[in-house]
């Protein structure tokens, strides 16, 4: 059996890949490496996305984590940054969060947290698969976990999302596309009490819903909702809310390189932006570091994903980053990438200067990006003398306007090749031929 724990958590179709015994095996194994040893009652607290098979995941969790001698507070629906931000407040030994993030609602996840809130280092994870099964000593009677809900809990977070806004958001008119996920009750919540009118769609999760044609990767019914109601701005949430992408009055995208060059800006402007630097990963937009380098900002590169993104943060004292795809961590005010608190510092950013999300994203251009998925074939042969020696020439052939990214994938027999050119024409034909070599040095 390969490697349990993938980039996010342990993830697959609910039922088949991730099942109730292996919920409540992993459970119990997370307790043993995770509790305060020296704690008579360690505490757990379990959250989840409204997905059907959340309810089956979490009795499994919650079972396994009670019989291993933890108390538990069932949090109910909440977003992961919910969880996260709980689990310390709370006082908790460990955080759950059941959730597969913006894949369709057959997949789920569980995610577990660090008493401090943050996701687990892969030795932890390790630590936690190599205990999978393990004999243990049963806690009985009085020393069995107790089980309490604690829905009310929603209301910490959204409170401690509101006092980290510099001012109200009074006179913003936005429209919330919440996925039908984890943020349906949340996020529409926190909008209101800090003062915009708002108006939602994704707010009506079956179960079965969750991020089916809307949310932050399908952004159409968001656009079409702004453009309808005349609002000033329009944001998508994915389905555990923990990153967000934004839309224009005039229905155009804005991502996640371009909320956090806004954001970067507004923190460095206020001197809050710590050295004056932002962690993003190698897929930001070359527009993206060019007008950053430009504002005197500068930018640190990492890894593709999230957690990669935060241990660099962590390792070097920086406290802002994040991704393309919208993940942003304000690590001022969170433990990991928070889809409703970058929303409100959006939005606040909004009001403070007086300008649209239109002037405010102005401040870099993007630069045409081409991503070409070269399929079935040997990851091994991505650093293959000939398929260098190709890069080599395209970005000489791209100068300083332009570059090239050659990424194995993580989970899949493929090659990526990302071009940025100046042109849409020019780097969708460099990406081909580098696809071309792919297939032909890399079969």
């Amino acid at each position: 059996m390969g490697r349990l724990f993938g980039t996010d958590g342990v993830r697959g179709v609910a039922g088949r890949d991730l099942t109730a015994e292996l919920a409540m095996d992993l459970s119990v194994a997370a307790a043993h490496v995770l509790r305060d040893a020296g704690r008579s009652r360690p505490l757990a607290v379990v959250g989840r996305d409204p997905r059907a098979s959340g309810e089956f995941l979490e009795a499994a969790v919650v079972a396994g984590l009670a019989s291993s001698g933890m108390d538990v507070l069932r949090l109910g629906v909440l977003p992961t940054p919910a969880v996260a931000y709980l689990t310390p407040a709370l006082g908790a030994d460990l955080g759950v969060m059941l959730s597969a993030s913006h894949n369709p609602a057959p997949d789920n996840g569980i995610k577990f947290l660090t008493r401090g809130g943050f996701k687990l280092p892969d030795a932890v994870e390790n630590e936690i698969e190599d205990r999978l099964g393990e004999p243990w000593e049963r806690p009985v009677g009085s020393a069995v976990g107790r089980v309490r809900e604690a829905y009310g809990e929603a209301n910490r977070y959204v409170a401690h999302l509101l006092t980290s806004l510099p001012h109200r958001l009074d006179g913003l008119r936005v429209v919330v596309d919440c996925a039908h996920g984890a943020a349906h009750m949340v996020a529409p919540e926190a909008l209101r009490r800090a003062g915009a009118q708002v108006d939602t769609i994704g707010t009506a999760p079956d179960g079965l819903n969750i991020n089916d044609g809307v949310g932050s990767t399908h952004l159409d019914p968001l656009k079409k909702a702004v453009v309808a109601t005349s609002a000033d701005l329009g944001i998508a949430y994915d389905g555990d809310a923990d990153r967000c992408l934004a839309v224009t009055g005039d229905g155009e995208e804005i991502d996640g390189d371009q909320i956090m060059a806004i954001l970067a800006l507004e923190m460095r402007a206020q001197g809050r932006l710590q050295r004056d630097t932002v962690v993003a990963t190698v897929m930001s937009n070359l527009g993206f570091k060019l007008a950053l380098r430009e504002a005197g900002v500068t930018v640190v590169e990492t890894a593709v994903g999230d957690r990669y993104v935060l241990e660099k943060m962590q390792e070097s004292g920086y406290n802002f980053g994040g991704e393309q795809s919208g993940h942003v961590i304000m690590l001022d005010h969170a433990t990991t990438g928070d889809g409703l608190l970058t929303s409100l510092h959006l939005l606040a950013a909004v009001v403070s200067s007086g300008r649209s999300l239109a002037e405010l994203a102005a401040v870099m251009t993007k630069l045409p990006q081409v991503l070409v998925n070269v399929r079935d074939v040997s990851k091994d042969k991505a650093a293959h003398p000939e398929l260098l020696a190709a890069v080599a020439l395209a970005e000489e052939e791209l100068g300083d306007t332009g570059r090239v990214l050659i990424r194995p994938s993580g989970t899949e027999p493929m090659i990526r090749v990302m071009v940025e050119a100046q042109s849409h024409d020019h780097a969708e034909s460099v990406a081909a031929r580098l696809a071309d070599t792919v297939r032909q040095v890399c079969d």
